[in-house]
């Protein structure tokens, strides 16, 4: 039984982050931490971004719940860094190699799920200032970036 529920904290955690990375993306990087994030809708020719600090910044309460839930006997809070972990590769995976090609790994996106990410991301980066923004979340996006479309196929 504790293994099923070890499980399912893992997997709250995985979930609630995508709505801290939407909170986190909407009311901080677009406002007072552009100046960090203004880099990856502006793209420069440099390997690394200064966006790239949020990655790090994510990182923390994860180390810092599994450290706390090991030295507590891996308690709750080491299966809630597990999540948050998981779903930084997620982000790393989803958003810099399947999305924005960063290291050039990936061919043609052809999953319509990952088509619809991307449609929605790329509707996010139309906007080239913090103002205006839309669709900040990276694994669940308005329903309506996943039709398919005459132009988009």
């Amino acid at each position: 039984m504790q293994i099923a529920i070890n499980i399912a904290i893992v997997i709250a955690a995985f979930w609630a982050m995508e709505f801290v990375a939407w909170f986190a993306h909407k009311y901080v990087m677009h406002t007072f931490g552009w100046a960090l994030h203004e880099d990856h809708h502006n793209p420069t020719d440099s390997a690394f971004q200064k966006n790239d600090w949020f990655a790090l910044i994510f990182a923390i309460p994860s180390w810092l719940n599994m450290q706390f839930g090991v030295m507590a006997g891996f308690d709750f809070r080491f299966y809630i860094g597990v999540g948050i972990l998981l779903y930084g590769i997620a982000y790393v995976t989803v958003h810099e190699v399947v999305i924005h090609n960063r290291w050039g790994t990936r061919n043609k996106i052809t999953n319509w799920y990952f088509r619809g990410l991307a449609r929605a991301h790329f509707a996010h980066h139309k906007h080239k200032t913090k103002e205006d923004g839309e669709c900040f979340g990276m694994l669940i996006v308005p329903f309506k970036f996943f039709k398919r479309t005459a132009t988009s196929e």
